[in-house]
């Protein structure tokens, strides 16, 4: 299931990398792919919290399970910005990104 969860999580990173491009241009983001980033982020935990669950894997699922969390309230919080129609302010965005990046590094990282 780690793979799978990994696909899901790349698939939501680019939607992210799309989304972060449309703020960075100035542009508010589209509701379709917000919407399609936040489900596929949303799978992913669902899929991390069983695999922590499971209890099939060392500390490194539980961390990257954590900052996954933050990332995901982190993007509740961009949301709640677009709901408004305005524009996220880019230090928000880059602080989600990092958070986000960096679990799934730590997931990645387990493949090593």
């Amino acid at each position: 299931m780690l793979t799978y969860l990994i696909i899901v999580l790349a698939i939501a990173a680019v939607g992210g990398v799309v989304l972060a491009m449309k703020i960075f241009s100035g542009q508010l983001a589209p509701w379709s792919l917000s919407i399609v980033h936040a489900l596929l982020g949303a799978t992913g935990l669902v899929m991390l919290i069983l695999l922590v669950l499971e209890g099939s894997g060392d500390g490194r699922l539980t961390a990257a399970l954590g900052l996954l969390v933050v990332a995901a309230l982190g993007g509740f919080y961009l949301a709640s910005i677009h709901v408004k129609g305005s524009i996220a302010p880019k230090n928000v965005v880059l602080i989600h990104a990092g958070v986000a990046v960096a679990g799934f590094l730590t997931l990645l990282s387990l493949f090593i």
